[in-house]
């Protein structure tokens, strides 16, 4: 890590998002176990308040299965456009501290602080003052991690929520990644966890006795990413507005779907994601690919492509809705969605053009 300038990195993390703006928004609701999303037998649970959390609910869980484990359970219906508004008044404030900004999603993003533009010396404080702004403004809770780089700072988002913050420092790096579980790692996903602990491998500090030649053998290309994660390493930059060839998001199920409108109610908080990042950064792209998971774990994609840019969210979850249309009849469940705009052109009045798609 000597080769690699020391930097100081900030993953900021909201609080539950969409069920705090709900229980913000709607005072009834604040102590209650909330759940946003779809109530009826086959919906889908989008977010969780702390206090459903308590009960075993969790996001992308079925409705069914959140109101067994809590009958209590109040679901509301989720106000996208509400929490597109209250994240642009967040990454205003990440700006006041630095440009270096990289979003990962509504409710959360990467800061680097290194050279930040209030002169701070401390990460730490840093973030300490950003969560108190946020509060001050929102009266929303975030959490942040702070460490040397992002794969440390996301993990150490976790460690205090919610509402707190936590810090690796460049001589706790090793240490700290030894002593977690595989499956806690940020990147490697229940399938692999289990994968891993198959030949053996439960902790950091086993993932470290692996060689790359190993982890390559068993893993492919991601072996690369796990041999470096294993030793604390990770050099990638924050990178503020990112050309990037495409832009994705995917949710893994609680309860396998069968239902066409599930799996739209699963599908719209994935356009919902795409299309922000395409407003945030003015990028259309031209190819919408549709990602699904089965039951049995086989994975397919479907890809629809336009001489144009995609114009507008509606025609997006349009394309992505026949999609789905062309899944059916379904010869099993459905456990993960996702969607993927791609062919990314960074001229946003090419959206006037007309669309026409090929398929």
């Amino acid at each position: 890590m000597s080769e690699v300038p020391a930097r100081k990195i900030i993953h900021l993390d909201m609080d539950a998002f969409y069920a705090s703006v709900e229980q913000r928004d709607h005072p009834e609701l604040r102590g209650q176990p909330v759940a946003v999303g779809g109530a009826r037998e086959r919906g889908v649970v989008a977010a969780a308040s702390y206090e459903a959390r308590q009960y075993g609910v969790r996001s992308a869980m079925a409705s069914a299965t959140a109101l067994r484990k809590c009958p209590e359970l109040v679901f509301v219906a989720p106000r996208f456009a509400v929490y597109k508004e209250v994240s642009r008044q967040i990454r205003a404030i990440f700006a006041q501290y630095t440009p270096l900004i990289e979003p990962v999603s509504l409710d959360e993003a990467y800061l680097d602080v290194t050279h930040n533009l209030k002169q701070l010396a401390s990460a730490t404080q840093i973030a300490r003052k950003i969560r108190a702004k946020i509060l001050a403004e929102t009266q929303l809770t975030a959490s942040a991690g702070i460490s040397y780089n992002k794969f440390l700072a996301k993990l150490a988002s976790d460690y205090r929520k919610p509402n707190g913050q936590f810090v690796v420092r460049p001589e706790q790096g090793l240490a700290f990644v030894e002593g977690l579980a595989v499956g806690q790692f940020h990147g490697v996903g229940p399938v692999t966890a289990a994968r891993m602990n198959q030949l053996g491998i439960f902790s950091g500090a086993d993932l470290r006795a692996q060689t790359a030649k190993f982890l390559q053998q068993h893993f492919g290309k991601a072996g690369r990413y796990y041999f470096a994660i294993a030793r604390a390493e990770d050099h990638r930059p924050v990178v503020a507005d990112r050309l990037r060839k495409s832009m994705g998001s995917e949710t893994t199920f609680g309860q396998d779907l069968t239902e066409f409108t599930d799996l739209l109610d699963g599908l719209r908080p994935l356009v919902e994601e795409v299309w922000e990042y395409c407003q945030r950064s003015g990028i259309r792209g031209r190819t919408v690919t549709l990602k699904v998971k089965f039951a049995d774990f086989q994975q397919i994609t479907r890809s629809r492509s336009g001489v144009g840019v995609v114009p507008s969210q509606a025609v997006l979850e349009r394309m992505c809705r026949g999609l789905v249309e062309g899944l059916f009849p379904l010869a099993k469940g459905v456990r993960l969605l996702g969607v993927t705009l791609s062919n990314l052109n960074n001229a946003p009045e090419a959206a006037g053009r007309q669309l026409t798609l090929s398929f």
